[in-house]
């Protein structure tokens, strides 16, 4: 429940006056009467942060300090000189630690100055937690969420990547889909290539089949030159087909014909084209009722189910709302150069407890118009429209699935309360009834072994 605090000095009346500054409030200290006998100490405890001497018999102060940010990087050290050696404090400085002093150490100044480091370590964590969470696991940028139902996505998404399997995207439009197919190419061995998206609702039918597989000089009015289609751009690296239960039987054919052949000839030619494309599709329709009513082909769409991952919608996943809404915030405000915007807590209840049929698309552009119509440095509820101000209050809570591991529980409730308290371990570990020393080892396991599941993060 206490920070910890090591002391290190060779004069053991210096070390007993520093400690009896310090002592009282939540603060854990130790003492050392050599820079052996701290690096020991630092071996066996977290230490927050480190007070030493610069001149000391052996290892002096310099050498330890190197020692320390080696060792433990998280550790903040503060050094302690005479008026004759402030240059090699500078020094200090230079090479990493946090602060000096000068004796005789005024204790006021050190209690303002342990404070100061206490405040930015919790400032630190929070964001790091927080950023952690935010962004997808790497090669994921843009997929926010730490729910079961994304944390499945996320691992499907990892393990498709590495093959050349064909992928079946799902889900309702706004849900992100674009973005999973986005993932599937940068985790893949074609990385390095293009990866070409195409909207085939957005184009007519007339020129879809030439889009995506080009044309030859004169093959239709209008056809003044040889034109590559989107296959060929794409070749070597991923071709993502949006809306795919928009296209025609007639290019439906050849795109089955590329699937089990992988060629194809260009509109009005004859020459076969040889590709080497990943394909990833994407829809909002139900497939299968599209199929049985005769407007897409049977074989196609068997042939497209190699893999199919399902995004759910925003409604189903509201435990990463408040997620989305400090992310988007926070990118939102950076981008139109306010980036000290913050968002109210009750905002970000009554934006969880909303419906969002447009999902996460719609949440995007609604925050986007928040953050550019805010007239204060935050946004309360007198910004938002007065039928959403309108809904009923919401006591601070967070919504588990039935079902979930207890552990991932634990987590959540966690991380959620540590959100809650603005980064604070102490008044976070009194809330939950914990042990501070507790509290920051379970953070450290979220931080070293959950990070590559976008988990841990403020």
């Amino acid at each position: 429940m206490k920070e910890t605090i090591l002391i290190v000095d060779d004069e053991k009346k210096a070390r007993q006056g520093l400690r009896l500054g310090l002592e009282g409030g939540d603060r854990e200290i130790h003492l050392a009467e050599s820079a052996d006998q701290a690096l020991g100490i630092i071996r066996k405890h977290n230490i927050d942060l480190m007070i030493t001497d610069i001149k000391m018999p052996g290892m002096d102060g310099m050498q330890l300090l190197e020692e320390v940010k080696d060792k433990s990087p998280s550790t903040d050290v503060v050094v302690v000189t005479g008026y004759g050696s402030v240059e090699q404090a500078v020094v200090a400085m230079r090479e990493g630690a946090y602060d000096y002093l000068l004796k005789p150490v005024n204790l006021n100044e050190l209690d303002l100055l342990v404070r100061k480091v206490a405040e930015k370590k919790n400032l630190e964590l929070k964001g790091e937690l927080y950023e952690r969470q935010a962004r997808g696991p790497i090669g994921m940028e843009g997929l926010i969420g730490t729910s079961p139902v994304m944390r499945e996505i996320f691992e499907k998404t990892k393990r498709v990547a590495k093959s050349n399997i064909t992928v079946l995207l799902t889900g309702e439009s706004g849900t992100g889909k674009e973005l999973v197919a986005r993932a599937v190419h940068q985790l893949s061995d074609r990385s390095s290539t293009r990866f070409v998206p195409v909207n085939c609702s957005a184009l007519a039918e007339t020129l879809l089949e030439s889009e995506l597989f080009g044309h030859e000089r004169g093959a239709f009015t209008g056809a003044f030159k040889q034109k590559k289609g989107y296959f060929e751009i794409a070749n070597g690296g991923t071709l993502f087909l949006d809306e795919i239960a928009e296209m025609s039987h007639t290019t439906q054919v050849k795109l089955l014909r590329i699937l089990e052949s992988k060629e194809f000839e260009r509109v009005g030619g004859t020459a076969t084209v040889k590709v080497d494309v990943r394909l990833v599709v994407a829809t909002n329709a139900d497939l299968a009722a599209v199929v049985k009513v005769g407007k897409f082909r049977e074989d196609l769409y068997y042939r497209l189910q190699g893999v199919t991952i399902h995004l759910p919608p925003l409604r189903d996943r509201k435990e990463d709302i408040p997620l989305l809404v400090r992310h988007f915030v926070e990118t939102f405000a950076r981008e139109n150069g306010n980036p000290d915007l913050g968002i109210d807590s009750d905002v970000v209840g009554t934006l969880a407890r909303m419906e969002w049929p447009g999902n996460v698309r719609q949440l995007r552009n609604t925050l986007e118009s928040l953050v550019v119509l805010s007239k204060l440095d935050r946004i309360t509820m007198e910004d938002l429209p007065s039928e959403v101000r309108g809904l009923p209050a919401q006591a601070s809570s967070i919504v588990v699935p039935l079902g979930t591991p207890l552990h991932e529980v634990e987590r959540r409730v966690i991380l959620e309360t540590l959100e809650d308290q603005k980064g604070n371990r102490t008044r976070t570990a009194e809330v939950l009834k914990i042990g501070r020393r507790t509290l920051i080892r379970k953070l450290q396991e979220y931080g070293s072994t959950e990070s590559s599941r976008n988990v841990g993060k403020r």
